[in-house]
């Protein structure tokens, strides 16, 4: 069983207005590191990789629990318990933000979405720098009319 360092709750309401209650625990140093520096490229659109997006993403949730009666705590380790405890896509997303915010400073008092910003538009211009001069023309070059 996964060990929970610093528990805290954390309650988030699915599409229908029910209150869902979770347990997000911090990450282990190692094991934080790794999903700290895989989770923001990984989800990038249209430049990140959904497989490891999506096996990031267990490893985080590994460190998120319900507990369905008191004293029971079960970690999401699997693909199975998250699909069981998380009704819909929006609330693993709700859950993974949290599981930043709480992990990381830098996510924290709304800086998230800003971070995500400034990531996308670094990555963009450097794609773009490596790839303008890559590019071919898309019609030839005409000659220049003579100026005699």
């Amino acid at each position: 069983m996964t060990e929970l360092i610093k528990p805290k709750e954390f309650l988030v309401e699915d599409g229908e207005g029910k209150q869902l209650r979770y347990i997000l625990s911090n990450f282990p140093a190692v094991e934080g590191r790794e999903i700290v520096s895989k989770y923001p490229l990984s989800n990038l659109p249209k430049i990140g990789d959904y497989k490891e997006s999506e096996e990031t993403m267990f490893k985080l949730m590994k460190y998120v629990a319900v507990e369905p009666k008191p004293g029971v705590i079960i970690p999401l380790a699997t693909r199975d318990l998250v699909n069981n405890h998380c009704p819909d896509w929006e609330v693993l997303g709700k859950i993974e933000m949290a599981m930043m915010e709480k992990n990381c400073s830098f996510f924290r008092n709304g800086k998230s979405y800003a971070f995500f910003e400034n990531l996308a538009q670094i990555f963009l211009t450097r794609i773009s720098e490596m790839l303008i001069p890559l590019s071919v023309p898309s019609s030839p070059t005409e000659k220049q009319p003579s100026t005699n």
